[in-house]
């Protein structure tokens, strides 16, 4: 496979991990973590529908409460509640786990319980309340904002499957683990830049930087 069709590879795959967007099939698939640089080339993707969505509510006249709730929506269908299942599961084990073990055990039910339900609430709400206030103030801004931030939050993975360790032996994260430093400082970049062109590099840097401390924190 030339190295051109090997990049489109890990892009398809990307795609097909982070979104449930269609994205046809593949023959032999590239492994996860050579593909972690593509990541953030998926949140663009996505970022990119819920920030049509937005702009084409608002342009109807839709109130921007009710805008920013279906742009929410469409970013949802487009990831298939992934990145939501993932943040219950976490608050679950979290709250509820007494140790490594239990923990483990709790984030793997498919069953929520109070601390992922609070959480779903809470960060949905949040999310809700912020794109609404931000579309307030400017509705190109609020769009832009939203690709940044869906960039920016998929190019962080990689350097989490590159730092942390995988929970377990058998799970996706161990697969995901192959990934290189280079392809990690690869999807910084290319959200950096993206950024950067989208919301100017001020705002890019302060983003970057809090999501940083924040990735930082949980990590540890």
């Amino acid at each position: 496979m030339s190295p051109l069709r090997a990049r489109l590879a890990e892009v398809q795959l990307a795609v097909m991990l982070l979104t449930r967007l269609p994205a046809g099939r593949m023959a032999v698939a590239p492994a996860i973590g050579a593909a972690a640089w593509a990541f953030p080339v998926a949140g663009a993707v996505v970022g990119g529908i819920a920030a049509l969505v937005l702009l084409a509510s608002l342009a109807l006249g839709v109130p921007a409460s009710m805008a920013a709730g279906l742009t929410l929506l469409a970013g949802i269908l487009a990831t298939g509640g992934l990145h939501e299942d993932g943040l219950a599961d976490c608050a679950d084990g979290f709250g509820g786990g007494r140790d490594r073990a239990r923990k483990l055990e709790i984030m793997r039910d498919s069953r929520i319980g109070s601390y992922g339900a609070l959480a779903l609430v809470l960060g949905l709400g949040l999310r809700w309340q912020g794109l609404t206030n931000v579309s307030a103030h400017g509705e190109f801004f609020a769009a832009m904002a939203l690709i940044s931030l869906s960039i920016s939050s998929r190019a962080a993975l990689p350097l989490a499957l590159l730092w942390m360790p995988a929970a377990r032996a058998d799970g996706m994260g161990k697969s995901a683990a192959g990934t290189t430093p280079a392809r990690a400082i690869l999807a910084l970049s290319l959200a950096a830049v993206a950024m950067a062109a989208l919301i100017g590099p001020g705002a890019a840097a302060i983003i970057l930087i809090a999501q940083a401390g924040v990735q930082l924190g949980f990590g540890w």
